[in-house]
């Protein structure tokens, strides 16, 4: 069976979206080599995938436009404080929290570039890995 084993975040301003994620989940980002592309170290110890972040080739979604992308969901300790400096550090609410029967709180964010990510505070004792 086929894995995801990494993803891409697309920014008009790379910088500033290296700057937002930092801020936000503490991930780190090194540029690979002269490219215009950067690998994001998503931490270790838990379950979950690195990626990477380049420049958009093209214009930011607009708002209200349809998902044309995977949707990313990064497990966060604490909803209503990853939601409040989400939106601190300019991101914006588009899908408000609600429960996930039996696995969590889940809440849909946009970012300051106009990408959708999901953040989800897990149960205590749901796992994240197959059993």
């Amino acid at each position: 069976m086929s894995r995801t084993v990494h993803f891409e975040i697309q920014a008009s301003q790379p910088q500033a979206l290296i700057d937002y994620y930092g801020s936000l989940f503490g991930w780190t980002f090194k540029q690979w080599g002269e490219h215009d592309y950067w690998l994001v170290d998503t931490g270790s110890g838990k379950p979950g995938i690195d990626g990477g972040l380049l420049p958009r080739r093209g214009p930011p979604p607009a708002d209200m436009q349809s998902v044309n992308a995977f949707v990313c969901t990064i497990d966060v300790a604490q909803i209503d404080a990853a939601i409040e400096r989400a939106t601190e550090l300019g991101g914006a609410v588009i899908v408000p929290k609600m429960p996930v029967e039996g696995v969590g709180t889940l809440v849909y964010i946009r970012d300051p570039d106009g990408n959708m990510f999901g953040m989800m505070q897990f149960n205590p004792g749901v796992l994240m890995e197959k059993p």
